[in-house]
């Protein structure tokens, strides 16, 4: 990592760019007060997340795990994009090329009104039938249970990538050509140490990008970044956009 930048080096950077990926993770929800849903604060009548959070779950018990995400659906709907999700929206409009990957599946990204995105974790606002594998919206609050599909009767399951699945081969595809293509890549409020958000790095570095990290805390990435940050994304963000 390289000591030499300053927040406004890197605002340069940005306004010269072509192309900008940004990957985003809890930190820069966690400004908009959404709890992680893992560790103490996610625990749900006495259950883990990675107990509910599985099609095997599903499977045995389908009411359960819609009871869990109902309650997560309840928290998420009083809370709203803050000044980070919107400093990027606004980057959005002014640089040619632009393309926003997010573990999250809050949709605080979409709802603050970024176009070019992939949920590479599902959207919690959006439902899968276990049928006809339809997706569609739902911001239904709570969702009676049992949720059905308009086309076909199916039971509907939240569009949420789970525990022990696979990452939709679109978002998979559309991350890895944006990190191919990008002259800057951002990672902003995560770890990045889970696969297969951990070699989105090094892949834009081995394609000629320039990585910045901005993040609560040093993560395994900050000594191979270019330049790293340690700070709120809601006060770290907004300094990458000109006045």
């Amino acid at each position: 990592m390289s000591s030499q930048f300053t927040i406004l080096d890197v605002r340069d950077r940005i306004q010269q760019a072509q192309s900008v990926t940004v990957l985003t993770g809890a930190g820069i929800s966690a400004d908009s007060g959404v709890p992680t849903f893992r560790g103490p604060e996610g625990l749900w009548k006495n259950f883990r997340p990675e107990e509910l959070a599985s099609p095997e779950a599903f499977d045995r018990d389908p009411q359960l795990v819609w009871e869990w995400y109902n309650w997560r659906r309840e928290l998420l709907a009083t809370k709203r994009p803050n000044i980070a999700h919107e400093t990027l929206v606004k980057l959005e409009t002014l640089i040619p090329d632009f393309w926003v990957i997010t573990q999250n599946v809050d949709g605080l990204h979409t709802t603050a009104g970024t176009q070019n995105i992939s949920e590479i974790h599902g959207n919690i606002w959006k439902v899968r039938c276990t049928q006809c594998q339809e997706v569609s919206q739902n911001t239904q609050v709570p969702l009676a249970f049992p949720p059905n599909c308009t086309d076909c009767g199916g039971l509907l399951r939240p569009h949420i990538v789970w525990f022990g699945e696979a990452l939709a081969p679109k978002d998979l595809e559309q991350s890895y050509a944006a990190l191919n293509r990008c002259d800057l890549l951002l990672i902003i409020g995560t770890s990045g140490v889970v696969y297969p958000a951990a070699s989105f790095a090094p892949v834009a570095k081995d394609h000629g990008a320039f990585v910045v990290e901005l993040n609560l805390d040093p993560t395994p990435h900050s000594p191979v970044v270019d330049v790293s940050f340690q700070g709120r994304a809601k006060e770290l963000v907004p300094l990458l956009l000109k006045e």
